[in-house]
């Protein structure tokens, strides 16, 4: 409940019932942040029993978008961002683990961003900020903390958290925007053109609010360490321009090329080429002559514009 969600209007005396809030005697502050337990027609009165306030009895269920879930998962001082997590801020959820090598080598290091964009719905079993005398947001430690997701992510994390650790990485509110714009530039939103400037707004608000579970990026100790890469068998040799390190598969070590590459398809049947960045246009030219260019063609990126 936000302050411009509510207002009093006349009703007969004779239907004021005790459970409604009246004029002159309602604490109309105490009311912001609260949460309804059902749906309240415009205009509808609100009653006491209608509302819940952070702390009571239901409010995380009440809380909880439609289709959404509730899951808690373990934190400490160094996965849980050193207590700077409050409920409202948004992660993103880090994966480390070791896969065992399957012929007998060293094991993988490996960190995975498998979901981003997640709610903090409370930390411990407090789901508002706690503020000092002074109005200051105060720190505390935390065991644990309860993120808003879907049923298929709330599978995903509960798998994730049997593999290894999983770690907590704090959004910058800066990033919702930037959200939105790859949603609208990838088809992901799309706002009707008879849409009213309400209508538009709670699209874009939904769109900014959804967790995305799509585009998951890692990284290896091959890619962190000069080391790890020596014992996974990658050879330590510099890069020339246009051109990316091989990242080593999950398996035995063996070195997977990660650079530029064109996907082909001829029939039924596709094929990734490698490529370097002098010979992209080559490449390109003859899969059109083919005339079979794939319409995925993966091209090295000078840069991106999104356009309105």
């Amino acid at each position: 409940i936000t302050i411009d969600a509510l207002g009093f209007q006349p009703w007969p005396k004779e239907l004021v019932q005790d459970a409604y809030f009246i004029d002159g005697e309602a604490n109309m502050d105490k009311l912001i942040g609260t949460v309804v337990r059902y749906p309240v027609t415009a205009g509808e009165p609100v009653t006491q029993g209608s509302l819940v306030a952070p702390g009571d009895r239901g409010f995380l269920a009440a809380a909880l978008g439609a289709g959404m879930r509730a899951v808690t998962v373990p934190v400490s001082a160094m996965t849980g961002v050193a207590g700077f997590i409050f409920p409202g801020d948004r992660v993103d959820l880090v994966l480390s683990q070791e896969i065992e090598s399957m012929d007998d080598g060293p094991p993988l290091r490996a960190a995975e961003t498998i979901v981003r964009n997640l709610r903090v719905l409370a930390t411990d079993q407090t789901t508002e900020k706690t503020t000092d005398e002074d109005g200051k947001t105060v720190v505390t430690e935390f065991r644990t903390v309860t993120l808003e997701v879907t049923p298929k992510i709330a599978e995903k994390i509960a798998v994730g958290q049997t593999f290894g650790t999983i770690n907590l990485a704090l959004r910058s509110i800066a990033d919702n925007q930037s959200e939105l714009e790859r949603a609208i530039a990838s088809g992901d939103v799309h706002i009707p053109a008879n849409a009213t400037p309400e209508q538009e707004e709670k699209l874009l608000k939904a769109a900014m609010a959804r967790p995305i579970d799509k585009t998951a990026s890692f990284v290896t100790g091959a890619d962190v360490s000069r080391f790890q890469r020596s014992t996974a068998g990658v050879k330590d040799e510099p890069m020339s321009a246009g051109t990316q390190p091989a990242r080593t598969s999950g398996g035995g070590g063996t070195a997977v090329y990660a650079g530029p590459s064109v996907r082909v398809t001829r029939g039924n049947e596709t094929t990734e080429a490698p490529v370097s960045s002098k010979a992209t246009s080559t490449a390109i030219l003859s899969a059109q002559s083919s005339g079979t260019r794939s319409a995925g063609s993966k091209l090295p990126a000078a840069g991106s514009t999104l356009v309105n």
